[in-house]
């Protein structure tokens, strides 16, 4: 197989998975926001879904209607004809190895039957497992094998109306039935107020023809046409306007579209050039001290691999699935010509790399306001001066406004400061996200918020006080009266992989420096049912798409309801898309219990596990970490 030097190694896999028009509701005063006790905001559960398990919220509109993401499929489409007897005992070794870690799940019930294709939920579930599996730390699963069947498990949907839909973009039958591949992951990220929706997805997997390799054996390779790519709708789907990346070689190249304002005006980010080492990987080396034969050694170009032992399109593909770097990134921003055709423009860079340094430079931008200046953010150096950077220099990734041609540094100076984001801004310039600092010599996450309207160098990080010092936090969305959302960590114990801190959502007022858990704003009895985790976006109507974790009817991998000893449904918390939508505070007060809430018990879903669910869609550091 081909290789890829260490250089890359974390960009697109950061991907992936944000979003504005008048005045607030009058419902929503100063009052009604630091209310600590009584109800100021009703729960609609925009999230039922039948066929999958997780639903989360991405961002509504000014009429309630929402894009929502979801992923856990019922029933998956295993296609076990392309299984044979050494898979299936790959699976039982697979499934016996990693039982212990697994809680849900028993060793394998029926092996005739999952050897038959007809296996019992708990088997399907683990075959499902076995094919996501990266394969690494030993285990045998296939996720990064080419020639296996892909999971992509990631539904879009749109909520409009109160009713919630699918929204089909690329994916594909399998030939001959009309069953999905469910390869593909899909996110709508928003719908406009004027019904323009957009987001991101990838194409279908799907078996190749049958190769035949240099030794007489037979493959079938599941290859995709391209990757990732941005799309906006005017019409709820029925048209699709796809934005080709700048850069497509070697793959198709990803692109991405984030935020849509109302003018139509898209911003989101496209590959715009080859990593060398992936390029290298493809076509071979250019060391002048070596043979030809040397430079195309283990890479696609090497004829013992093609087409020795696959095609140059199973070579790539084989590539892709082990790297998450192949591209350099840059933000865009893309309208529609008179034709109906993106017309796509970049949005430039932070720095400008030096001519010697090889290593990958990207950008990008995350939301647009009315006026067209977008925020996102760059690759740059800790040291913010240096103008003519050379290979050695020390880079970070840092929150910039995309306006008037520029591209501008939000941080300031870097000392102290790490990483930071812009995630949204709004319609007089206020751009909101997080920016890691030091704080009691450690790393933490801090919400910001920061006036781009000013010039250059009158511009301000702000850092309002969240739930503790050491909490990590961040904002998702802002209207245009100066209402945050987002979340950050309610727990103090140290985090680890095995015990993260939990999260809940916030809403914080610039105007009044208010900051106020939502879990404290939702009605006494909804407190011991929905926890609030996170925020992703506020509307100018005040309404909130969050998601939160709910108690629910336990189901199987098949979608079936699943019963204890005494017949009564199990039970086991799962996260769902919901709206916060304001109403009047009737002064009700909440006992200690439903101000507190209580410690779940019984669940079968632990917190860690909602998280790295939810880590699908980027929702406990929105995209990219």
């Amino acid at each position: 197989m081909p290789t890829l030097n260490k250089e890359s190694n974390s960009r697109m896999s950061r991907i992936a998975k944000n979003i504005i028009a008048l005045s607030i509701s009058s419902a929503l005063s100063v009052g009604f926001v630091s209310s600590t006790n009584a109800a100021t905001y009703k729960i609609v559960n925009k999230g039922e879904a039948s066929k999958l398990k997780y639903t989360y919220a991405q961002h509504q509109n000014i009429n309630g209607d929402m894009a929502i993401s979801g992923t856990s499929i019922y029933d998956f489409p295993v296609q076990f004809q392309y299984l044979d007897e050494d898979d299936y005992d790959e699976i039982e070794e697979y499934a016996f190895n990693s039982n212990y870690r697994v809680t849900d799940l028993n060793d394998i019930e029926d092996s005739d039957a999952l050897r038959a294709g007809n296996p019992t939920a708990n088997d399907l579930a683990w075959v499902v497992r076995w094919l996501q599996d990266s394969g690494t730390s030993g285990s045998t699963g296939k996720g990064r094998n080419i020639e296996y069947q892909k999971v992509g498990d990631t539904i879009a949907m749109t909520n409009i109306g109160g009713v919630t839909e699918d929204y089909n973009l690329w994916d594909e039958t399998f030939e001959g039935t009309d069953v999905l591949t469910r390869s593909t992951i899909d996110i709508v990220s928003g719908i406009t107020n004027g019904g323009i929706s957009y987001g991101t997805a990838t194409a279908p997997f799907l078996p190749s023809d049958t190769f035949t390799d240099a030794d007489g054996e037979e493959h079938i390779f599941w290859l995709r046409e391209y990757g990732i790519r941005g799309f906006f709708s005017y019409d709820q789907g029925a048209q699709i306007h796809q934005v080709v990346p700048f850069e497509t070689q070697h793959g198709g190249g990803s692109s991405a579209v984030m935020d849509v304002n109302e003018t139509g005006i898209a911003v989101g980010f496209s590959s715009y050039k080859l990593t060398q080492s992936f390029l290298e990987a493809v076509e071979g080396r250019d060391d002048p001290d070596k043979t030809d034969e040397e430079n195309k050694k283990n890479t696609c170009a090497d004829p013992d691999i093609v087409p020795g032992e696959m095609t140059l399109d199973a070579c790539i593909a084989n590539l892709l699935l082990l790297t998450s770097d192949p591209y350099h990134i840059m933000a865009l921003k893309a309208t529609l010509d008179s034709a109906g055709s993106p017309v796509v423009e970049p949005l430039g860079l932070l720095v400008t790399p030096h001519p010697d340094d090889e290593r990958s430079y990207s950008s990008y931008a995350l939301a647009v306001n009315s006026s067209g200046v977008a925020v996102g953010y760059a690759d740059g150096f800790h040291d913010e001066t240096v103008t003519d950077p050379s290979e050695k220099e020390v880079g970070g990734q840092y929150a910039v406004v995309y306006k008037n041609g520029e591209v501008i540094d939000l941080t300031g100076d870097h000392t102290n400061k790490g990483n930071s984001r812009a995630y949204d801004i709004n319609d007089v310039g206020i751009a909101v996200g997080h920016i890691t600092k030091g704080i009691g010599g450690k790393p933490v996450q801090k919400f910001f918020y920061v006036d781009t309207s000013v010039p250059e160098e009158e511009i301000n990080m702000v850092n309002p006080d969240d739930f503790f010092s050491g909490s990590d936090s961040t904002v998702r969305a802002i209207n245009n009266s100066g209402l945050m959302v987002g979340e950050g960590e309610i727990e103090t114990h140290n985090e680890s992989a095995r015990n993260p801190r939990k999260t809940a959502a916030f809403i914080y007022d610039m105007n009044d420096d208010i900051f106020t858990n939502l879990n404290k704003t939702i009605p006494c009895s909804l407190r011991l049912t929905y926890d609030i985790l996170e925020a992703r976006g506020i509307n100018d109507a005040g309404m909130i798409s969050a998601t939160a974790i709910v108690k629910v009817d336990r189901r199987d991998a098949k979608g079936d309801i699943m019963l204890d000893d005494s017949g009564a449904p199990l039970k086991e918390d799962i996260v769902r898309a919901v709206s916060l939508e304001p109403i009047p505070d009737d002064g009700e007060v909440c006992t200690a219990e439903e101000e507190d809430k209580v410690i779940r018990k019984g669940a079968s879903v632990s917190f860690s596990a909602v998280l790295s669910i939810m880590a699908l869609f980027g929702l406990r550091r929105r995209f990219f970490k």
